[in-house]
């Protein structure tokens, strides 16, 4: 019996704080109802390429850092990265084996649903109607997987993280 051992951790560990670093990074007023949700599409990189080690606890983790980091509803983005690691690991097998354009239209449904939860939640609290600016994020969120994608995965190969 042999004791498995666990490289590279701190991969995963630079990679989400390059992701909240480019989450809360200031954008000119036009352009922040389109920033890509980094943090979500990294959590779904980790969650497609080792779900053994991240899951739905990490993204918890993750929601309630990025709550923290970006003053909203506490347990707001938990929530929905938990959705996200949830449905990422469920389905790992099958997304592994599609090609990257395929994995864009995935990362485009869970970000939609992610964002319509944010958007619901805040015009409850609000009592703001829902536009269709939550899918904006979605839009360039795809436009941006496979680049995205593409570092993580020469990162992890060449720290062999596994």
């Amino acid at each position: 019996m042999s004791l498995e051992q666990h490289h590279g951790g701190w991969v995963i560990i630079l990679s989400f704080i390059f992701g909240f670093m480019l989450a809360i990074m200031p954008l000119p007023a036009w352009a922040n109802a389109w920033r890509p949700d980094w943090v979500a599409m990294v959590l779904m990189y980790w969650c497609i390429a080792i779900p053994q080690r991240v899951g739905v606890a990490t993204g918890w983790f993750v929601g309630i850092t990025h709550d923290v980091l970006k003053d909203t509803l506490l347990g707001l983005h938990a929530l929905s990265f938990c959705f996200i690691a949830y449905m990422s690991v469920k389905w790992h097998r099958p997304v592994r084996l599609f090609p990257l354009w395929q994995q864009a239209i995935g990362v485009f449904g869970l970000i939609t649903v992610s964002q319509l939860l944010g958007a619901w939640t805040r015009s409850i609290l609000e009592h703001s109607p829902v536009g269709w600016s939550f899918i904006y994020p979605a839009v360039t969120s795809t436009m941006l997987w496979p680049w995205l994608f593409v570092i993580l995965r020469d990162l992890r190969r060449a720290y062999r993280v596994f």
